[in-house]
């Protein structure tokens, strides 16, 4: 079995800061699983997005807060917990406070594949994630 130390793996630059170091899979799809870290940094806010199979994400490190499709309710995300999304249900993310959220990404197939419903990466422009039909504060 290969073993794969972090800090050798590249970093992609994602719009608006972030960055995701894709550490199980490449663009061949050679891998029945994806695995990323993805690092985003103060202020940095995920599209709406979904993806066509189930995603799980461990929280690292940093702090934030998620929504997922289904309720109006928002996520605390903080280190040591998990979030299961399952395939096609819309979600984003949020990292909060003055720390960068790392988030440990396993995508349930051989491609990371994001489907974006609206096209907000990037900074936080200070409105809660999730659709802005839902009120929240």
């Amino acid at each position: 079995m290969p073993v794969i130390h972090h800090d050798n793996v590249p970093h992609e630059p994602f719009r608006g800061g972030a960055a995701y170091q894709t550490v199980v899979g490449d663009d061949r799809g050679s891998t029945p699983v994806r695995l990323g870290i993805q690092t985003s940094p103060p202020g940095y806010r995920t599209p709406l997005h979904s993806h066509p199979y189930m995603e799980v994400l461990t929280v690292l490190e940093g702090a934030g807060e998620a929504w997922i499709e289904g309720s109006d309710a928002l996520v605390a995300m903080a280190p040591g917990m998990t979030l299961v999304f399952p395939a096609h249900v819309r979600h984003q993310f949020r990292t909060l406070g003055t720390a960068a959220l790392k988030t440990l990404g396993v995508h349930a197939s051989p491609d990371r594949v994001v489907i974006v419903h609206e096209d907000n990466v990037g900074v936080d422009d200070g409105r809660p994630v999730g659709p802005s039909h839902l009120s929240r504060s």
